[in-house]
């Protein structure tokens, strides 16, 4: 997800109690929440490309037990800096806090389709939970809504906590009913998908807005396709089918000779070798629209 949806959850977190937890709670929630990103920026310092690096260590396992105590030792410095008046830091709570914001920030890019390896450093798996989009704006609607309400409540004395679960649970709501949509789309492609190939994959891409509509990507031995699914129209194919060429010596020969190519084998979910012009290239089927981006990569004189 955006880092605008991860400092919102974070503030959520705050407003329905851990904010209670320790004095300056909700800075602590907001940074550990955005805070497993860092992996982008200081992979080049470890000489590990910033595609292979995002969404591992520190979105898993190895994340979960590291990224808490070094949100933590952020706010502690911050108060060093520039001590609260709110008094001093609960390091419990502070922990705890810290842990949550995490924890939240692993499971909601998990949900999308781009990918987490949530149990890095003990598996490189890839785990996909192919209900939300990467950038949301209704669930940025209902947190923000959920935050002003809580934030009016508190100034008039009232129960301030209360607004902020209704929006929390708003927001699981929304998340379960796309989760169902993208598994009716699964199984209303799939007999589509069987009278053309035998299905290796089916995948339901989530669309930017129009969160009830999936936009299907499906793959056998040696072809592909994409199609559409909604809940009223139900699942249709794109009558073109595409050859994955996965068999291309030339990628077999990248792939021995060249890192970058494996790192984006590693990354990629859907690979597949594309001809534009006479040329080859290594791209990723789910990013159709960006294939003259780095989602791609040439594989001739390599």
């Amino acid at each position: 997800m955006d880092n605008f949806t991860h400092s919102l959850t974070g503030a959520l977190l705050g407003r329905m109690g851990l904010k209670r937890l320790t004095p300056l709670a909700m800075p602590a929630l907001i940074v550990s929440a955005n805070l497993p990103d860092i992996d982008s920026f200081v992979a080049p310092l470890f000489g590990v490309p910033p595609r292979v690096a995002h969404r591992g260590f520190t979105h898993g396992i190895g994340g979960l037990f590291t990224m808490p105590f070094l949100a933590a030792a952020i706010i502690l410095l911050w108060q060093r800096i520039r001590p609260s008046s709110e008094g001093r830091l609960k390091l419990g709570g502070l922990l705890l806090a810290c842990f949550l914001g995490t924890l939240s920030h692993s499971i909601l890019d998990f949900l999308t389709g781009y990918g987490t390896r949530l149990l890095e450093p003990f598996s490189h798996r890839w785990f996909y939970g192919d209900t939300l989009f990467i950038v949301d704006p209704w669930i940025w609607i209902m947190m923000i809504v959920g935050l002003e309400m809580s934030w009016r409540a508190e100034r008039l004395g009232r129960n301030w906590t209360r607004p902020a679960m209704w929006a929390f649970g708003a927001v699981l709501a929304y998340i379960t009913v796309n989760a169902e949509i993208s598994i009716r789309g699964v199984e209303a492609t799939r007999p589509l998908v069987e009278n053309v190939a035998k299905p290796r994959l089916i995948a339901a891409s989530e669309v930017p807005l129009v969160f009830w509509h999936r936009h299907m990507l499906w793959r056998g031995d040696a072809i592909g396709g994409s199609g559409e699914y909604d809940p009223i129209a139900g699942a249709r194919l794109d009558p073109k089918i595409v050859p994955l060429r996965l068999d291309d010596p030339r990628l077999a020969r990248a792939e021995r000779t060249d890192p970058q190519i494996r790192d984006f084998l590693f990354w990629s979910r859907m690979p597949l070798v594309i001809t534009i012009e006479g040329k080859a290239y290594l791209g990723d089927q789910r990013f159709p629209a960006l294939r003259r981006t780095g989602f791609m990569l040439p594989l001739d004189n390599r």
